[in-house]
């Protein structure tokens, strides 16, 4: 079992000596599932941070705060932690309804770094993105798939919120690019169990691939679903939210013709990937939860966090945003640089084989068509 020693007592007193970032990661709900991830990925950042001298000569510590609450509950509760000046940065995998909720209230007044992937767009001031957007994930994808395997035919599955609808709204170009269409939506709460009525109208659909925008949990659960239906067999899967986690909680059987594009997988097979795996088991052992791309985020991001501070050499969020474009970093994904409040980054394309991933394309960002 891993074990992780508690926020310090004194969490709610300024200290002079200690830069406190509150860590907004999932701990209940449907992407609860990888939230143990995305914890011990941000910790194994801060220790490795610390070992360098820290954040401006100050030991950095993470205040975990539960991103899988309601939008507004998080947002207030972050807010109230800035309000106390119990803590000077914030970071963390947590969905884009928390985001669009928290980022009006604490971007201006603290640096923000957001892990996730999400739908794109996002320019407030003080916030800083390490992840994936559909332009650059899913366009390739969409196109990869349709010249390889003369995918033209989609229906789109996912939660109902900002960003699958979002996403899936970009998607409809996208396959209009690649020579396809999409023929059809459905959104269904986060938490769903029950997924008969969206497979009865995939079935009775012509789609020949169905893109899921479904998080944690709820992919989990679709992706046995979809598999007992026997729809695998006529219809190619691509999620751009599926993590080693949730692949191995969907099971062998359900794994059948699934596509996942991240800016990281975990079977990479290069050094940096290497020797990221080699810190983490060395840290938390055999039995710590698989690494995959949710986590390796919020190693990221603190990590992002850290260097913006320390390039401005202040915690004022307008002189960070000032030097924000001249910042760069390195960790498992290697050299990466900050621009217009986006890593820029490499995303891969990789095919589930039974509970692993097989990572089997880079893509290009500017697909051709096919």
């Amino acid at each position: 079992m891993v074990r992780l020693d508690p926020p310090p007592l004194d969490w709610c007193t300024t200290d002079d000596s200690v830069v406190r970032v509150a860590l907004v990661f999932p701990m209940q709900g449907a992407a609860g599932i990888f939230g143990p991830t995305c914890e011990l990925c941000a910790r194994l950042a801060a220790e490795e941070v610390n070992r360098e001298g820290g954040v401006l000569g100050r030991e950095l510590r993470l205040l975990p705060v539960d991103g899988g609450a309601e939008p507004h509950r998080v947002a207030r509760d972050v807010e109230a932690l800035v309000d106390l000046g119990a803590v000077q940065g914030v970071t963390g995998w947590h969905i884009s309804s928390v985001r669009r909720a928290l980022a009006p209230r604490i971007a201006h007044r603290v640096p923000y770094v957001y892990t996730a992937l999400y739908e794109g767009g996002e320019d407030t001031a003080g916030v800083f993105l390490t992840s994936e957007t559909p332009d650059d994930q899913l366009r390739p994808a969409v196109h990869l798939l349709a010249r390889e395997h003369g995918v033209r035919r989609w229906f789109v599955v996912g939660n109902d919120y900002v960003w699958p609808r979002r996403t899936a709204r970009a998607a409809h170009r996208y396959a209009r690019e690649s020579g396809g269409t999409v023929r059809a939506e459905a959104y269904l709460p986060l938490g769903t169990h029950d997924f008969d009525g969206v497979l009865r109208r995939i079935e009775h659909s012509d789609a020949d691939a169905v893109l899921m925008l479904l998080v944690g949990s709820d992919a989990v659960r679709f992706n046995r679903a979809f598999a007992a239906s026997g729809l695998a067999e006529r219809c190619l899967r691509l999620s751009t939210l599926m993590d080693e986690n949730m692949l191995m909680a969907s099971g062998p059987t359900a794994t059948s013709r699934l596509y996942s594009t991240a800016g990281f997988f975990a079977s990479l097979a290069n050094q940096d990937t290497l020797d990221f795996h080699g810190q983490y088991a060395g840290r938390y052992g055999v039995e710590a939860p698989a690494l995959g791309s949710l986590g390796e985020s919020c190693y990221e991001g603190v990590l992002l966090l850290a260097a913006l501070i320390d390039r401005a050499r202040t915690l004022d969020v307008s002189a960070i945003g000032a030097k924000a474009d001249t910042v760069s970093y390195e960790g498992p994904r290697g050299l990466l640089h900050l621009r217009g409040g986006h890593v820029r980054q490499r995303i891969y394309l990789a095919r589930a084989d039974g509970v692993e991933f097989d990572v089997v394309a880079q893509l290009d960002p500017r697909p051709t068509r096919p």
